[in-house]
């Protein structure tokens, strides 16, 4: 269970708590209507970029989530909104995943998710797991593999 669900500070870069340097070997990001239509893409997008990796399916599972969250209850989800689902895998198979929103009046915790609420979910597949402010709104992230 990610247990070290954290807020990072403004600024903060993709890198896991624990990291002192990021070493990806493969990253991507795509920018999505903030439709509900488009969490299905956003999962393919995801199940692409890690096609093969054993992370893969618990991967798409939480960009799911997040992305349908993005939709549901951020400003991503007016007319004109959108998302941005960032991934890397580092060289040691760690998978870290971003999901960017255009803002909400969430407080941004992690912490006080229980079951059977989605961000539940997040909190306990993650090795590692939180959110920060982004841009215009909220980036939540999780790290799928040993931190």
């Amino acid at each position: 269970m990610c247990d070290r669900a954290i807020r990072m500070p403004p600024g903060a870069t993709m890198v896991p708590p624990g990291c002192i340097a990021p070493m990806p070997v493969r990253a991507c990001a795509f920018c999505f209507p903030g439709r509900r239509d488009q969490v299905r893409y956003a999962r393919a997008f995801i199940g692409r970029f890690l096609d093969g990796h054993p992370a893969a399916d618990d991967a798409i599972l939480l960009v799911s989530e997040l992305a349908a969250n993005a939709c549901a209850h951020s400003a991503s989800g007016r007319p004109g909104g959108v998302f941005m689902v960032r991934a890397q895998v580092s060289d040691g198979g760690r998978v870290h995943v971003e999901v960017e929103d255009e803002g909400s009046s969430w407080g941004g915790s992690l912490i006080e998710t229980k079951s059977p609420h989605g961000l539940y979910l997040v909190r306990s597949l993650a090795a590692a797991c939180g959110t920060r402010r982004g841009v215009r709104g909220w980036v939540t992230w999780f790290v799928l593999g040993r931190p």
